[in-house]
């Protein structure tokens, strides 16, 4: 579960602290700050900056910069920091208002005490639309954040901005976009791009006047074979050739599968989790089930039962609707193969 930090500092406070408490109850685990345990505030602010996702302060705005200074590292670290006053007239979102998500918990708060919120960003001050909003909603890796930077800028400007995705589109997608359809990007075209995709942008894209964000979804499955006793080193230097040959970004890579001949093989095991990927494996009468052409090895299937064990199990893990990205890609006794599932992007959210 979310955890989030309460404090406050005066006997009104703790009354309102406990109401902002009420409204997240299930849904975020409460760290308080209690002076009387002997944890000072600094102590407190660092162990929820360290373990929680969002602060709140009920009280002063300068308590609250003066604590939270010395931890604040950039806007994808930082948890979401509020501030309340002791009336509850206020709700402030302070630090990471978008991707730290303060501007909507402060909403949330504002909505069920009858308080005002006050957000400062100036995307949502102008209702524009918001990159980094849109990105985390749908748990879209950044590629740069100095790039959202400047797609943010051009829609606060009003410059064309062209989006295009190889995913589904559900939602109205905003007046501020305008849709690309075509997977070639033209050289020297005026404008920016909002390239959404596990596939890197092409290269022409780069001839656009304006900057080529590229938002990642984690949609890929890898699927890895190998003999006995391959490193960690081995496993990972195929995988990353592989996805350079495919052109798709490592951070659309979602989880790894094999067979369950593998289910322990160190190597493969120690991969998955220095990228944190889930692994799943896959009995041989399973993966043969598996419908699709595949690169046939009469040597596999006689040492595991079924005729290929990497692109059966990145199909396998894709699940209903997935399709092969790219096919066998061998080396030193590994071989890897990637799979997507289906997606989508929602603007509604």
């Amino acid at each position: 579960m979310k955890k989030m930090g309460i404090a406050s500092f005066t006997e009104r406070g703790r009354k309102r602290a406990e109401e902002v408490w009420k409204i997240f109850l299930g849904e975020y685990q409460i760290l308080p700050y209690e002076k009387d345990r002997g944890e000072s505030l600094k102590e407190w602010c660092l162990r929820c900056f360290e373990e929680g996702e969002a602060l709140v302060f009920v009280g002063a705005c300068g308590i609250a910069v003066r604590t939270i200074a010395p931890f604040l590292q950039d806007k994808t670290k930082d948890p979401a920091v509020l501030v309340m006053d002791e009336a509850g007239r206020y709700v402030i979102s302070l630090v990471s208002g978008h991707l730290g998500g303060a501007n909507r918990l402060a909403l949330k708060i504002a909505e069920s005490l009858g308080a005002e919120p006050v957000i400062t960003t100036a995307t949502d001050v102008n209702g524009k639309f918001a990159v980094d909003v849109f990105a985390k909603d749908n748990q879209l890796a950044i590629s740069s954040m100095k790039a959202a930077k400047e797609i943010s800028a051009a829609v606060l400007r009003g410059s064309r901005v062209y989006l295009f995705c190889h995913g589904k589109i559900k939602g109205k997608v905003p007046e501020e976009l305008t849709l690309w359809e075509e997977e070639e990007l033209p050289a020297g075209k005026e404008g920016a791009l909002i390239w959404i995709s596990p596939f890197l942008p092409p290269e022409s894209g780069k001839g656009f006047s304006g900057p080529v964000l590229h938002l990642i979804p984690q949609v890929l499955s890898v699927g890895i074979g190998c003999r006995k006793g391959k490193s960690r080193a081995e496993i990972r230097e195929t995988v990353l050739e592989a996805a350079s040959q495919a052109k798709v970004s490592c951070r659309a890579f979602l989880q790894a599968a094999s067979i369950d001949l593998k289910k322990e093989e160190a190597g493969i095991l120690e991969f998955c989790e220095e990228e944190g990927l889930l692994y799943k494996t896959y009995s041989s009468g399973e993966l043969s089930g598996i419908e699709g052409e595949f690169s046939s090895s009469s040597f596999v299937k006689g040492i595991t039962g079924t005729d290929n064990v990497c692109e059966r199990a990145a199909l396998a893990s894709a699940g209903e609707g997935g399709r092969l990205l790219l096919k066998k890609y061998a080396k030193n006794g590994v071989t890897a193969a990637f799979a997507v599932r289906e997606w989508s992007v929602d603007f509604g959210k």
